[in-house]
């Protein structure tokens, strides 16, 4: 049992670390929080401090996710603390997704989760067999709503709808056990929660469309 709470705290606190906000204090001494969107992802980075701070902060933001459904995993499951090895890779990856959403280092008020949710993805990915063709289903999605829509808020919401239908429509052929349909389905009610207020705003017409141009 104290194996399992400090790996969950653990994860907790990988995923809560705010890397949007500390690049925007590291590059230009600015709270991110307080220009564009007010929101600490990859998303706002973008807008705010540019393309390279963006990407940086989008591929370290995956990191997250991924280190903890591997490796941060991979060190608790060679404990045997006699919990089957798939659930311990999803308790600690809801747990790092948890942290960046509401990470303790900014009053738990963090991101939107994409980015740590898809780097938890990319580690089960390589942990079970067969999820990966899910994954990639739900990168095709996310980029043609995108492409279509020009809202990255839009294309993350189909995305995240997406996980729980996919993974129901396959898991006949792809014999996933119950346990990753359920994650499936709490994943997508994350990202719809912390989407709230941009759904209020694509149904007003205000939601503002990605200018991959203008992040320079």
């Amino acid at each position: 049992m104290l194996w399992t709470i400090t790996g969950i705290l653990l994860s907790y606190l990988v995923g809560s670390i705010p890397t949007a906000y500390i690049f925007g204090k590291a590059l230009k001494g600015i709270d991110i929080r307080n220009l564009g969107s007010g929101n600490v992802g990859a998303t706002n980075a973008f807008r705010v401090l540019g393309r390279g701070a963006g990407i940086s902060v989008l591929c370290l933001d995956v990191l997250k996710g991924f280190v903890v459904a591997v490796f941060l995993s991979d060190f608790l499951i060679s404990k045997n603390i006699g919990i089957s090895d798939q659930m311990i890779r999803l308790l600690l990856g809801v747990s790092a997704i948890a942290g960046h959403n509401w990470t303790i280092f900014l009053n738990f008020k963090g991101g939107k989760g994409i980015a740590t949710t898809f780097g938890v993805l990319i580690g089960l990915s390589v942990k079970i067999a067969g999820l990966s063709l899910i994954l990639g289903l739900i990168i095709l999605t996310w980029f043609v709503v995108f492409i279509l829509a020009r809202i990255i808020s839009v294309a993350s919401v189909i995305a995240g709808i997406s996980l729980p239908v996919y993974m129901f429509l396959f898991r006949g052929i792809l014999k996933q056990p119950d346990s990753l349909l359920i994650l499936s389905i709490l994943l997508c009610a994350f990202v719809i929660l912390r989407h709230k207020s941009n759904l209020k705003r694509v149904f007003q017409g205000k939601e503002p469309h990605f200018n991959f141009k203008k992040s320079v």
